[in-house]
């Protein structure tokens, strides 16, 4: 896969992001900004109180990279859907890209790199805030940047292919309020998923959130497990190829029509 072609379609999306930076900002760092001020401030000082700590972490601590994580997958996900849509039916920005040298496979792909690229400006925004506000104990958390960026690819790969294969927009918001608010709820962002109940356990650890939410967390308290954080690593690379294939397969059938 010539890389040139890749990098022109990240150029493009980096251009278009110049102009229209300032609409996403308060997605990609404010709102997971506010959530840490409110929940893991607020609403944290009275589960210190209560409980003196969640998981042997206080509650700011413990609820910092599950929001960091959480964030990456909202805003990677919202950015998989409505814009591809956009470049394959209402812009057709995507065939005017494959009417040149850039083919289909790059074009999947370059819109998955300037994911990662957009998810890597949003994470390190967030994570110098939640030091600031002591919610990153360790310098390990630096690590917890490309985790998130892995988890916001395990989500971007497969919701950009599921996109191209749609004519409309109407089972987006379904995605968004059915799959992805429950799994910012329940895949131990706010709480240990074995505080769920035991049938509803492993469906949140079969979650890639929650397998970003770990290796999130093991980074910025600085309790980094070789084997456990390789199978995270695992798992998240294994849906992301898996759904590269798939994407990759969706985008070359839709812009061949």
């Amino acid at each position: 896969m010539p890389a040139g072609e890749v990098v022109r379609v990240v150029e493009r999306e980096a251009q278009v992001f110049r102009r229209l930076w300032r609409g996403s900002v308060f997605s990609s760092v404010l709102t997971p900004v506010l959530f840490l001020g409110a929940i893991g401030i607020g609403l944290g000082g009275l589960v210190d109180e209560a409980s003196s700590d969640v998981a042997g972490l206080s509650y700011l601590v413990f609820v910092t990279p599950g929001l960091l994580a959480a964030g990456a997958m909202q805003s990677a996900a919202g950015e998989s859907l409505w814009p591809v849509m956009a470049g394959h039916k209402w812009m057709r920005t995507y065939h005017a890209m494959v009417a040149s040298p850039i083919r289909a496979l790059d074009v999947y792909v370059g819109e998955l790199a300037w994911t990662a690229v957009r998810t890597t400006i949003g994470a390190v925004a967030f994570l110098a805030v939640a030091a600031a506000l002591g919610g990153v104990p360790s310098w390990w958390g630096l690590l917890a940047v490309p985790a998130a960026v892995l988890c916001a690819c395990a989500f971007a790969a497969p919701l950009s292919a599921f996109a191209a294969t749609q004519q409309t927009d109407v089972s987006f918001s379904v995605i968004m309020r059915l799959g992805i608010v429950p799994l910012f709820l329940f895949s131990g962002t706010f709480f240990p998923v074995t505080q769920l109940p035991a049938g509803l356990q492993p469906l949140a650890v079969a979650s890639p959130l929650w397998h970003g939410v770990e290796l999130c967390r093991m980074a910025t308290t600085g309790t980094l497990s070789g084997a456990r954080a390789v199978g995270h690593v695992a798992v998240l690379v294994a849906v992301v190829a898996a759904a590269t294939w798939w994407g990759v397969r969706t985008f070359r059938r839709r812009l061949a029509e």
